[in-house]
């Protein structure tokens, strides 16, 4: 098969690679479309030390079924593969698995790819008339959909005025899924002027970092997570309000832990979803709630790596840009 493979730092090339052989309680997978996430990116970049070269990255993906009683059938793809029988897994919490894989991480090669073996149990079926590029958001809308749940669990209601940081697809995603859980007042602030142009297409307040006055929110949801964001985050958190933090951009840095504790602000890491999450989101795309979803950009898998190269260069105005195998895209 064809596939986009990761070979060192910024350097991808589109090349042959072995079929992936579908061991018993999977499926093989032929993709349809497959998402560039901001994973992938610090992985290009050489930031991961997870995902080493050589390697195919993606994981936000959909596809036909190729084989078995269930060949022909189209699915959208839970990358996260658990045990399911440690404590973690028993409570329905089987993103936090100690066992837990993913593909695009070794020993799992990724989506970037034309096909892709994965258990039975990771694939939601996608009805007749959903769209490759809808599909395979289901992924990246997750963690934002988890993370909202968590967020408004904590509040114990739902948020009367929530921040989103970040309009990538992750902020994007989040301020989509809060919205569809019930909260209101959302604002999200994204320092690309092109993108917010897209943020406020899709019915959100997007606010540069500079207009962000001094007002403060139920809900934060820090979807880049840098220090700087953390600090945003925290400076804008009400008194016993909530901060929900998906983005891995830096490791450390930014939490202001005083005014957190005097003012008993709750701070939640939120890792990608549970397998229910993901179900109940693919759920949400499927019946419209989460809108018209067509604020992707559609390239080419054989031209990949063009695709990162713009990403890195800020030369992408979309929050996402989905990639599609040879024959797919027309």
């Amino acid at each position: 098969m064809k596939a986009l493979v990761y070979t060192g730092p910024e350097s991808l090339e589109y090349r042959d690679f072995a079929d992936p052989i579908a061991a018993a309680g999977s499926e093989l997978i032929r993709i349809e479309a497959v998402g560039i996430c901001g994973s992938d990116m610090h992985a290009y970049l050489g930031h991961d030390e997870r995902r080493p070269a050589p390697l195919i990255l993606g994981h936000e993906a959909c596809g036909v079924i190729e084989g078995g009683i269930d060949a022909g059938q189209r699915v959208t793809i839970n990358p996260l593969a658990a045990c399911g029988t440690c404590p973690a897994c028993l409570a329905g919490r089987d993103n936090i698995c100690p066992d837990r894989q993913i593909i695009s991480m070794p020993p799992r090669e990724g989506a970037f790819a034309e096909r892709i073996a994965i258990p039975k149990n990771n694939l939601v079926t996608v009805p007749d008339g959903v769209a490759p590029e809808k599909a395979a958001l289901a992924e990246p809308l997750a963690c934002g959909w988890h993370a909202a749940r968590l967020g408004m669990q904590a509040l114990d209601s739902a948020s009367e005025n929530t921040l989103v940081i970040g309009g990538g697809a992750i902020g994007l995603g989040a301020a989509l899924c809060a919205r569809a859980q019930g909260a209101r007042g959302i604002r999200i602030v994204e320092p690309h002027a092109g993108r917010r142009n897209v943020l406020a297409a899709a019915g959100f307040d997007a606010l540069a970092p500079d207009d962000l006055n001094d007002e403060l929110f139920d809900l934060v949801i820090d979807g880049v997570g840098y220090s700087a964001t953390r600090a945003t985050s925290t400076r804008h958190a009400r008194p016993g309000g909530v901060i929900a933090h998906i983005g891995l951009g830096e490791a450390t840095g930014g939490l202001d832990i005083r005014r957190m504790t005097l003012q008993e602000i709750t701070f939640i890491g939120t890792y990608t979803y549970t397998a229910q999450d993901f179900r109940d989101t693919a759920a949400a795309i499927f019946d419209g709630r989460l809108g018209a979803l067509d604020w992707t950009e559609p390239r080419a898998l054989a031209d990949g790596a063009r695709a990162f190269e713009d990403i890195r260069a800020a030369r992408v105005d979309a929050p996402k840009i989905i990639l599609y195998p040879e024959g797919v895209l027309t």
